[in-house]
């Protein structure tokens, strides 16, 4: 039995174009509307290799958030940690539900972070005080079933184990 651990390469890879995809430049009007890339791919990693991507990933994966959005240090790395524990808790679940189900469950993971988020920029004196900021977990359940059927593509093309 080969015990051989590849395609950390292919996991790093997806994680820099979530890092792109959330800083890619949308006009001011539909800025609210883009989805939490790098959380749902975070999601989709420790759903699918919760012995390798956990909370040590999600930390690492904060800290990179917090230094390319300029947010408060440490903020994302929080968020990323609480939403990755939930996930390595439901993980055996979250495998077996359709993928309806699983976009629902991201949303309600994503409207976590979204909350966190609002909760301290409130404490800061920056929040929003409309339901507006919510919306990125909703864009993120409807996009979820595609970033979760291209994901486990390239995990099988490229036998990320």
């Amino acid at each position: 039995m080969n015990n051989k651990r590849g395609g950390g390469s292919i996991i790093l890879a997806t994680f820099l174009v979530g890092f792109m995809l959330s800083q890619m430049p949308l006009p001011h009007m539909i800025e609210w509307f883009r989805p939490e890339w790098v959380i749902m791919i975070l999601i989709y990693w420790v759903m699918a290799l919760p012995e390798r991507i956990g909370l040590f990933s999600a930390a690492a994966v904060g800290l990179g958030l917090d230094l390319i959005k300029g947010s408060p240090l440490g903020l994302n790395v929080i968020s990323l940690l609480v939403i990755s524990y939930l996930t390595l808790l439901l993980y055996k679940r979250l495998r077996m539900f359709p993928l309806v189900q699983q976009a629902v469950m991201v949303m309600v993971l994503v409207g976590i972070n979204q909350l966190l988020f609002n909760w301290v920029h409130g404490l800061l004196g920056t929040r929003n005080d409309n339901l507006i900021f919510l919306l990125p977990a909703v864009m993120s359940g409807l996009f979820w079933p595609w970033l979760f059927v291209l994901l486990r593509g390239l995990r099988r093309t490229f036998h990320v184990t």
